[in-house]
């Protein structure tokens, strides 16, 4: 179906009550549903926002629109938890219901403030002539979770930037309040991130683009954030139309990440720690991710998984995407390593031992985690979500013998997924060592966590029901075990 901007743009007080039920029944219903994972109770899922830690819990708020599988109107919606995975639904947050945000309430962040937490995002405001003006726009949550708008943007474009300019970081360094954003340069068409600062949150005075080195980074950066991991500053951002000779990807748009030695957010300085950005995930489908630095010393970081431009097969049940897990961050020799929280392994029962079996499970069911230690010096595939005969399934390809890679394959899993992209993504491995895989699945969403987190692989596919044999394609030295995981939604 064609949706028109009018169907896209229709308030949400023109749709009916039914309408709603009806699709949140289908999307409940769908045999791709994920079960552990943060998910859109209808329509469609995409950027994280408002990551952060408030009045005891952890919030996100996220990016919807209820209606379909569409970028209509959006909206922020509203979810907590103890642990960063038992999320629990508050329900709608931030409604494009203001002059401000009178064609949605795009893409931002949080912030703790004198026992308030400041949501600032971007209201896409459009006048009569469709034109665009993105307003920068502060509001407030307090402890009952009541949200308060502000009558008036706290920072509006300047005049060097094109109608893109989105994203907001907002937080606190050194005594001084800043605001990443992502910009387009109405000249040059050029994608940077433009930095605002404050000694107030009222008055804003622009630093200007964050110097990132002779490379352009495409013609726009979407999504900017700034986190402090191990004491090094990371930005992690999504730069469209990046020249692969600079940083080399796959997807449609990549979601990077650039470890600096230092930043001067006042003199809009970035040393970097990298001579380029690298892949944050080397699957098919992470995209906005967000990351904070929490009260607990860590950082931690949730993704998109979905791209923009980018269509699914859930598309027809008119509803699209959902969330990766939360992930810890590291950085080790150099290099950003992601894990699993410790409370996602509360979620795990029916636990199986492993060692040198080929058939893992004839019938592992949609929710499980599989972990498994690999030894050196042999090759082979994996097959997840498999028929019997193993024709059909999610691929694992390894080698850990003098040619080591490691290679997943979707192709044969079910209905191709954005196959102008390729269907499969090979991440290189060190020689002749052992491989540690961490593989979570849930229903069509699959992570592989890869050494310790050196690398991840995320990924959407969308076998049949009835594929749910675990097997190795021969016999394979392995040590693991298999859990089934528990629902949370």
């Amino acid at each position: 179906m064609e949706w028109t901007r009018e169907q896209r743009y229709r308030k949400y007080k023109d749709w009916d009550a039914q309408t709603l039920l009806d699709l949140q029944a289908q999307a409940a219903t769908s045999p791709y549903q994920m079960h552990y994972h943060i998910h859109p109770l209808s329509g469609l899922l995409n950027d994280p926002n408002g990551f952060s830690y408030y009045n005891g819990e952890y919030h996100l708020f996220c990016q919807s629109y209820p209606f379909g599988p569409v970028h209509g109107v959006k909206s922020w919606i509203h979810f907590a938890s103890p642990d960063l995975v038992h999320w629990h639904y508050l329900g709608p947050a931030i409604d494009p219901d203001s002059d401000l945000d009178n064609a949605g309430a795009y893409s931002g962040s949080a912030m703790e403030h004198n026992g308030k937490l400041l949501l600032m995002y971007t209201g896409n405001h459009r006048d009569e002539d469709w034109t665009r003006i993105p307003y920068q726009v502060i509001a407030e949550m307090d402890e009952n979770n009541h949200i308060t708008k502000p009558d008036k943007a706290a920072i509006l474009p300047p005049d060097h930037v094109s109608e893109h300019f989105r994203d907001p970081q907002l937080f606190k360094h050194n005594g001084k309040y800043y605001v990443l954003l992502g910009a387009q340069d109405a000249k040059t068409k050029s994608g940077h991130i433009d930095i605002y600062e404050s000694d107030d949150l009222e008055t804003w005075h622009e630093n200007g683009y964050l110097d990132l080195g002779k490379d352009e980074m495409g013609y726009m950066i979407e999504c900017p954030n700034l986190v402090f991991v191990d004491n090094y500053p990371v930005l992690i951002f999504c730069p469209q139309g990046l020249d692969k000779s600079i940083a080399d990807y796959q997807n449609i748009y990549p979601n990077m990440y650039w470890i600096g030695k230092d930043i001067n957010l006042s003199k809009a300085q970035f040393t970097p720690l990298q001579d380029h950005p690298a892949n944050l995930d080397d699957g098919f489908d992470v995209y906005a991710t967000q990351a904070f630095n929490a009260p607990d010393g860590n950082a931690y970081a949730i993704s998109w998984v979905g791209l923009p431009d980018c269509t699914y097969p859930t598309d027809k049940e008119n509803w699209a995407n959902c969330y990766s897990q939360v992930k810890r961050l590291e950085i080790k020799d150099g290099v950003l390593y992601q894990h699993p929280v410790d409370a996602i392994k509360n979620l795990r029962h029916n636990e199986k031992q492993l060692n040198n079996e080929k058939i893992i499970s004839q019938k592992a069911g949609k929710q499980y985690e599989l972990k498994l230690h690999l030894a050196a010096g042999q090759a082979g595939k994996l097959h997840l979500a498999s028929n019997e005969d193993l024709s059909a399934s999610l691929v694992v390809d390894f080698n850990t013998a003098q040619d080591a890679k490691l290679t997943i394959d979707r192709a044969s899993s079910g209905p191709a997924v954005n196959p102008d992209y390729g269907a499969t993504r090979t991440i290189e491995l060190n020689a002749n060592q052992d491989l540690d895989l961490d593989i979570f699945v849930d229903g069509s969403l699959c992570e592989i966590f890869i050494n310790d987190g050196r690398h991840v692989a995320t990924l959407r596919f969308f076998a049949p029901s009835s594929n749910q044999k675990i097997a190795f394609d021969k016999d394979t030295k392995y040590t693991g075990r298999l859990w089934s995981m528990n629902s949370i939604l």
